[in-house]
């Protein structure tokens, strides 16, 4: 599996790649922003990545910045790096099109876990459970299913990999309750603990893109359930 790491510490770079290594991954090193968008630009001959890992502090240019410039390029996973611990910054890179993140200092069990949550999909195909409509109607919302398009009041909404199926995920039963195991276990195919964390900032990120904070409910110590307006059937 081909990772692209962006790190411009050759120290850190040359510890993790070790490790990756280890692990199975072939990794290639960017140290910039501008050779990470290099690297990614699809070539004849060139095999694509399964996982970007994207430090966010970088020399040249500003890693929300290139997560951005990565996504209008290709559809590869990104994991942002970031010493930022606040949900805002968090989301704000969700907006930007990266699947995940992890937090400086990180242990690398985590990581490891994270890459191989984002990238099961890409490389096996799999997708979460979705109902046999090709396309549902929930009120202002609507999820085109095959070409993973949502759109609110007629206007195209991007989602990340991620929140798409999440989102698609509490669709399917419109106004029961998933729990935080079950859309962890289906959503990032994991039972890893850690990943809660990573559901609520997608869930914060949802509400904010789709500008429907009311749509998706927080059931507290249970977990989550899609809320159609009254007046709004789903269909």
């Amino acid at each position: 599996m081909r990772l692209l790491l962006v790190e411009d510490d050759d120290h850190v770079a040359a510890a993790l790649s070790a490790v990756l290594a280890k692990h199975g991954f072939q990794v290639v090193h960017a140290r910039s922003g501008e050779e990470a968008l290099q690297a990614v630009l699809p070539a004849a001959g060139k095999p694509p990545f399964a996982v970007v890992l994207l430090d966010l502090g970088l020399p040249d240019q500003d890693g929300y910045q290139v997560c951005g410039k990565i996504r209008k390029i290709t559809s590869t996973p990104v994991i942002m790096v970031t010493a930022r611990a606040d949900v805002r910054s968090r989301i704000h890179g969700l907006n930007l099109g990266a699947d995940d993140y992890v937090v400086k200092p990180y242990d690398t069990g985590e990581l490891l876990a994270r890459i191989h949550a984002v990238s099961r999909r890409t490389v096996s195909g799999d997708e979460p459970g979705h109902p046999e409509e090709a396309v549902q109607h929930l009120g202002r919302l609507t999820l085109e299913l095959p070409t993973r398009r949502v759109t609110v009041d007629g206007t195209a909404v991007q989602l990340t990999r991620k929140e798409f199926d999440l989102l698609a995920l509490l669709a399917q039963r419109p106004g029961v309750v998933f729990g935080r195991e079950q859309i962890i276990s289906e959503v990032w195919r994991t039972s890893w603990e850690g990943t809660g964390r990573t559901l609520e900032v997608h869930v914060a990120s949802l509400r904010s893109k789709l500008a429907m904070p009311a749509l998706i409910e927080t059931v507290r110590g249970v977990g989550y359930r899609l809320v159609v307006p009254a007046g709004h059937p789903h269909r």
